[in-house]
């Protein structure tokens, strides 16, 4: 597995993934190492001169008149953290408790935040060797930076809180023991370095964000299915249509569509059955198509905050100067964390309409609920009403978590983001989506099969065959959540969309 060389420039969301989901090794770049300890010289020269810089000698928030003499400088960093370690909920999983952790090591590598070296290099010990804080996912407000996740994820570093080693969630000074790493005593300027960033919803939405990718190709490989379940018109897919509306994400599904439709003996022109398809399949490339374009922008903000600093203070070095300013604010997440949120739900909404066509027989021409022999079976009657459950909880989730704000520290900060609440809506939003993917997935075939299969194209052929290796056409009821089980599988593991494209010789457009 290739190593993730950390310079504070250049990290990628699939290195992040690499990281966080594969335990891919990452390290300090040389230069790296040379920034980190030329800023952390700067603190050290601060604090002799006895300059007056928020939160290396002044106390946090409301305290920032507050002057802390030299000799308590030590106990100002290990209060804040163990202070403000007070999340609720359950934890983070570790994909994303990893995130937070190497997200932090990249903005601290940058070199304006003033740790120290050792400091740095015990986080990149503790990925490396697997030693994983446990942090609960609520109590963020997502400005003054991610303060309470944060703080959890430093307390095993001074051996404290909790942390999971080798599969077994331990006392942190004794995970980090077993694994051989030394806990630290918090200097001056640590705490605030370690826990003021936007590092928790940035990697839960980081992770929400790698998987929507997937979700908008899904979505169109299934879309696709229920064009040859339905019979769909393809002259809505004609490029014509499209070029003289010209957005990306349009352009981009129409294309996918007939390349995964090519072939298909199942489709049919405008006028043969019907002059015209319902929305759910005459619009897709509209509807996916803004979500592509959605997903696109929150993917272009994601790239910029995972290689910023979002610390406070900022060392600067030419200067020598320590600025407090507001880069740990999570708004540019926040907003761009619920974009991601409607662009998701989006998929599900228009998937579900396309479950209800299928087994809706008043629309579909096909016996109701997909099943031969209705009344003693139900088919797939309650599929759909699974997918409209999961479809309708997305539109209290989608709900933009940015417009609200409760200010803290006695007035001190007075507008928070809340965008790390965002970020866990996405992560939601997006596991409900898979599953109404999967459903889609699946009554699409059983669709197929009843309709009477005259010959699919290159990529539903792909996708059918798939679903086929595991799924049987249903004849009579059966339990059906193994099947689901396994259709979301191969979403989420990424071999449908790999089957597909192998078989389409290309990338699915995104």
């Amino acid at each position: 597995m290739s190593k993730v060389v950390i310079t504070g420039q250049d990290l990628t969301v699939e290195q992040i993934v690499a990281v966080c989901r594969e335990c891919a090794p990452l390290e300090l770049s040389e230069e790296t190492k040379k920034s980190v300890l030329e800023s952390r010289q700067i603190v050290d020269d601060l604090i002799a001169e006895e300059k007056v810089v928020y939160g290396i000698t002044t106390g946090f928030g409301k305290f920032s008149d507050v002057v802390i003499s030299q000799d308590q400088c030590k106990d100002l960093q290990k209060n804040l953290i163990i202070t403000h370690a007070v999340g609720a909920g359950n934890p983070f999983t570790k994909d994303i408790a990893r995130g937070i952790m190497l997200l932090r090591i990249n903005n601290l590598a940058k070199g304006f935040s003033g740790i120290r070296l050792e400091t740095l290099q015990t986080m990149v010990d503790m990925l490396n060797k697997g030693v994983t804080p446990i942090i609960p996912e609520k109590g963020s407000l997502g400005a003054s930076g991610d303060l309470a996740p944060l703080s959890h994820m430093v307390l095993p570093m001074i051996g404290l809180g909790l942390a999971e080693y080798e599969g077994e969630v331990l006392p942190g000074a004794e995970a980090m023991a077993r694994a051989g790493i030394p806990t630290i005593e918090l200097s001056a300027k640590e705490g605030l370095a370690l826990n003021n960033g936007t590092q928790a919803m940035t990697s839960a939405g980081t992770l929400a964000l790698y998987d929507a990718l997937n979700l908008l190709k899904v979505a169109d490989i299934t879309a696709a299915l229920d064009f040859e379940a339905q019979n769909g018109v393809v002259d809505a897919l004609d490029h014509r249509v499209h070029d003289v509306r010209p957005h990306s994400g349009q352009l981009a599904t129409a294309r996918n569509l007939l390349k995964l439709l090519e072939g298909s003996k199942n489709t049919t022109r405008q006028g043969e059955i019907r002059v015209q398809d319902a929305y759910s399949l005459r619009c897709c490339p509209q509807i996916h198509g803004a979500s592509k374009d959605a997903v696109n922008y929150v993917k272009e903000h994601v790239n910029i905050e995972i290689n910023s600093v979002t610390d406070n203070p900022i060392i600067f070095k030419d200067d020598r100067a320590g600025i407090s300013g507001g880069n740990f604010h999570g708004q540019p997440m926040a907003l761009s964390f619920d974009f991601l949120k409607i662009a998701e739900s989006e998929l599900a909404n228009v998937a579900e309409r396309r479950i209800e066509r299928l087994v809706n027989p008043a629309y579909s021409g096909l016996p109701a609920f997909l099943t031969p022999n209705g009344g003693v079976n139900s088919g797939f009657m309650i599929v759909q009403y699974s997918a409209a459950a999961l479809v309708s909880e997305n539109k209290v989730l989608a709900h933009p978590a940015s417009v609200d704000s409760i200010p803290s520290s006695a007035g001190q900060e007075d507008h928070v983001s809340m965008g790390t609440i965002a970020a866990r809506q996405a992560g939601e939003i997006g596991r409900n989506v898979r599953r109404v993917l999967a459903m889609d997935l699946m009554v699409a075939c059983q669709g197929i099969d009843m309709r009477g299969n005259k010959g699919l194209g290159k990529g539903t052929q792909a996708a059918y065959d798939l679903v086929r290796k595991e799924v049987a056409r249903l004849e009579e009821d059966r339990p059906l959540y193994d099947d689901i089980n396994y259709c979301e599988n191969i979403i989420a593991d990424g071999s449908l969309v790999k089957a597909v494209e192998e078989a389409i010789g290309g990338s699915i457009e995104l």
